[in-house]
Order: structure tokens, then C-alpha cells, then sequence
């Protein structure tokens, strides 16, 4: 534990600049604001942040009493602060349930959302209103325990089940906070985790009697496996993104963790066509540029085109694919088949013969087309039999070029 610390924990010069150019940010924003005070947020108020992260999430709080009927308007009055408080940086608007900003300053990512400030959830009029409400649960209900979180953290990120986007469907890290200070423990947390069962409700504030929870909470956001009412908000669930699979590896990570405990469980492997190309089998390895925009939207896209091209290549006799990405990164997308060659024709079931509109119809558009069992058939070129000729066309195919940037590669074995 104590190595893996040394590697995820931020040092002394890494914390001292973090906290300086924050501090910095802030001063400068927080000078061009009325009625509103810039505050920090995320891990980073928490004390939470893994070493290396180059994000910094900032709320801008408006005074309730002057603004809760003019939420819509906040948005706008944040971005003419940040246009005077930062004239020579590019500013990104991003579209949300309230829009929000991010911005480029001193080599680290600042995301800037304007919120009203509230005392309690039941006043948000947004649901990012809540937000300061879980640095403070946070800081006092973890207050000791900010390293055993960062394992936890580290122990999703290495394998791939961290996040809450869309393309992802894992454990957020304000989920992973609740349940390391639930447990006390990044250990306990694992050994929880073994008798979770489906819908297990986990209630850190005590809201409701036993499961409760499950006829107070919308039945819209009790679809995950895991129920975690949000300890500052009893209407919400923290785990709503969280999917049945990315539920069940946490639980087969954690087992084999506990019966062998390796560093290796915190170190992200990267997937290469190197390490695929072991398999003796036929590899398909792309990498390509995403598109620009909001993380979510261009992951969601990212894992459409992979489903895409996964569905066309089972026609090769799928075993293995995935895929990965990482903001600021190229995405890859790989798969492992039996075969490199289609057979030169297949064969297409038509319509029956009784059928005979149909039946004409089916025998105008193919050529080779026969009986078989009173049911038109017909045999077919295959357009693209040969794997590489197969793949350069998928990835020609509108519904590819329309969800990446470009493709940087393409490697077969």
C-alpha cells in the first residue's frame, strides 16, 4: 500500500503548485464577480486528487436570495466575469443542465460552474447547486481517511471501472468517497463489497429504515445494481450511472485482490497490438482522433462507433475486443478473430413463394436465387471477403466518419 501511495499521492511541489495557481485563479475571478464568491470544488477541495491530475473544478456561487428566480441567467452573468477576469484565455462554453466554462490557465484544466449557494439540497434549484454540499460531508466524514480514497480511486482507474460518464458507467469518484468513509477502509470497502447483492441500498446518513430508499427514490435512477443514497441529498442516488458490469467487476477485482494482494491491481495496462498479437489469432488494432467537445458526448461516441464496428466483425468470429480512451489521448479500439477470410458467397433468405409480390420483388433485386423448402434463397457475392478489405471499407462508412475525428492507424496480423 505504501508504494502504491508513492506513486498516486501528490507530493509536497506538486500540492505547493496546485494550491498556487488555484489560489491565483481564483483571486483573479473572484475580482470581477458581484454577488457570487469563485470556490474551489471536486477532489481538489477534498484533498482527494491523485497525482498527475490536471483538472480543477471551481463553483462560482451566486447569493441565493438575489438569484434563485434568475438560474437561467447565471451562465451568462459567469461568462462576462470570466471574459474581464481572463481576456487573453480561450473560453470554452459547454452546454449542461447549466451551461458551464472551461478554461486553460497555468497549464491546468479549469472547469468553472456557476451555481446558487445553498445550505441544504432541498433548495438546489439544479442539481449542481448540491455540489459544495459533498466537499463538506466529504471533509467531515473522511476527514483521516483521504489516502485509503485515493486507493480506491487508483484501484477503478487501473481497472477501467472509474468514472461516471456514459461510456463508462463505473464508480464516480464522489461515489468512492461515500463508500471508503462508509467502510473505513479501502480494505473494508473490498470486503463489502463480497456481499453486495443486487439493488443493495447503502444509506451513509441514515435517511430511511432498511431499503426504504426504493419507494422514495425515482424508480429512473434505481436502475443500477447499486443504491447509494447521496448522503447531503436523500432524493438522490450517488451510483444512478453505475452498470451491472462494470458492479461485477469491482466485485471480481476486489475477490482476487483480497486472496493475493499485488501492486498490478493498481497499475492501468495498457492494451498493445504487441501484447494481442501473443494470441496467435487475427488482430484488428485502429487508433483514432476523437472529435472535440464535452467528455461525455465524445466518449458516448467513441463507444458507438466501437459497438458498430464489433457488430460488423463477429462475421470473422469475434473472441476478444474492447476499447480505450482517455481525454487528451488517441482512442483505440481492438479485436482478436478466428478468421481473415469470408466465404466468396453467402446465402440470403427471401420471402415465401406464395408470396408471389414479395417473391417478385426478391427475384428482380438478386440474381442466383433458388427454392429451398418453399422459401426463395439467393446466393451472394460477398462484396469484402478478405479482413484488411473489409475493414478499410467499415471504416469508410458514414456512421464511423461521423462519431471520430480521423483515423491516425490501422494494424492487422
Amino acid at each position: 500500500m505504501k508504494e502504491v501511495l508513492k506513486k498516486i499521492k501528490p507530493g509536497k511541489e506538486e500540492v505547493k503548485r496546485f494550491k498556487l495557481v488555484t489560489s491565483d485563479f481564483m483571486k483573479k475571478l473572484n475580482s470581477k464577480l458581484k454577488d457570487a464568491v469563485a470556490i474551489l470544488g471536486g477532489s481538489g477541495a477534498k484533498d482527494t486528487w491523485l497525482s498527475g491530475t490536471h483538472d480543477v473544478d471551481i463553483f462560482v456561487a451566486y447569493d441565493f436570495q438575489k438569484f434563485f428566480q434568475k438560474s437561467s441567467q447565471l451562465s451568462e452573468l459567469l461568462q462576462s466575469s470570466l471574459k474581464k477576469a481572463f481576456p487573453k484565455s480561450s473560453i470554452n462554453r459547454m452546454h449542461g443542465s447549466r451551461d458551464y466554462f472551461q478554461i486553460r490557465y497555468e497549464n491546468l484544466a479549469f472547469e468553472i460552474v456557476p451555481i446558487l449557494k445553498i445550505k441544504k439540497a432541498e433548495e438546489a434549484v439544479n442539481i449542481t447547486d448540491v455540489s459544495p454540499l459533498h466537499s463538506l460531508w466529504v471533509n467531515k466524514n473522511a476527514k483521516n481517511i483521504k489516502d485509503e480514497i485515493r486507493l480506491a480511486k487508483q484501484f477503478c482507474r487501473a481497472n477501467r471501472i472509474y468514472g461516471a460518464e456514459s461510456h463508462i458507467q463505473g464508480f464516480s469518484g464522489y461515489v468512492l468517497e461515500i463508500l471508503t468513509a462508509y467502510y473505513g477502509s479501502f480494505v473494508n470497502l473490498l470486503k463489502a463489497s463480497q456481499k453486495w447483492g443486487v439493488k443493495e441500498v447503502i444509506d451513509p446518513s441514515k435517511f430511511y429504515k432498511k431499503d426504504m430508499a426504493l419507494f422514495h427514490i425515482n424508480n429512473s435512477k434505481l436502475l443500477s445494481p447499486l443504491i447509494i443514497v447521496d448522503p447531503v441529498d436523500k432524493t438522490r442516488n450517488a451510483a444512478a450511472a453505475l452498470s451491472n458490469e462494470k458492479f461485477l467487476l469491482f466485485k471480481k477485482r476486489a475477490k482476487q485482490y483480497l486472496q493475493k494482494p499485488n501492486q498490478i491491481f493498481f497499475e492501468k495496462k495498457e492494451v498493445t497490438f504487441e501484447e494481442l498479437k501473443k494470441e496467435k489469432k487475427n488482430v484488428v488494432y485502429i487508433t483514432a482522433a476523437p472529435l472535440d467537445g464535452k467528455i461525455d458526448v465524445v466518449g458516448a461516441k467513441l463507444l458507438k462507433t466501437f459497438n458498430y464496428l464489433e457488430s460488423e466483425l463477429k462475421k470473422f468470429g469475434l473472441k476478444k475486443s474492447g476499447w480505450e480512451w482517455e481525454e487528451g489521448r488517441e482512442a483505440v479500439f481492438y479485436f482478436v478473430l478466428e478468421r481473415k477470410e469470408l466465404p466468396k458467397f453467402e446465402v440470403r433468405s427471401g420471402p415465401p413463394v406464395k408470396l408471389k409480390e414479395f417473391a417478385a420483388d426478391f427475384r428482380e433485386k438478386n440474381q442466383e436465387v433458388y427454392v429451398e423448402k418453399e422459401r426463395l434463397m439467393a446466393k451472394i457475392k460477398v462484396q469484402f471477403p478478405e479482413l484488411k478489405d473489409f475493414v478499410d471499407n467499415l471504416l469508410k462508412e458514414v456512421y464511423v466518419k461521423e462519431r471520430i475525428k480521423k483515423i491516425n492507424s490501422l494494424k492487422l496480423s
